[in-house]
């Protein structure tokens, strides 16, 4: 059983109190997440590749509030963001 099902099956446990393993799906408050299957992606990251830094938690708060500002996702801001990057070293948009 991979960890995704271990922790599925002790949240299960722990929220319902029962032995028994979910069953693929984890309810949250009157909606449903489906569990990916081990080495699957979700289609929106299939051809994706994560880039990831690490910045003092200011930044984060900071980002997370321009996002707020502008009704936007941290996703399109850092979207955004690496563009100009790439506009400013002469390279295409492709982000």
């Amino acid at each position: 059983m991979s960890k995704r099902a271990n922790l599925a099956a002790a949240l299960h446990t722990a929220t319902r109190g029962s032995d028994r393993a979910p069953t693929g799906a984890v309810s949250t408050g009157g909606t449903s997440i489906e569990a990916v299957p081990a080495g699957q992606r979700v289609p929106s990251r299939v051809g994706k590749k994560t880039v990831a830094a690490h910045f003092d938690p200011a930044v984060s708060k900071q980002l997370r509030q321009i996002g707020l500002d502008r009704d936007t996702s941290t996703q399109a801001l850092l979207r955004e963001a690496i563009n100009d990057l790439f506009n400013k070293y002469g390279k295409p948009p492709i982000a």
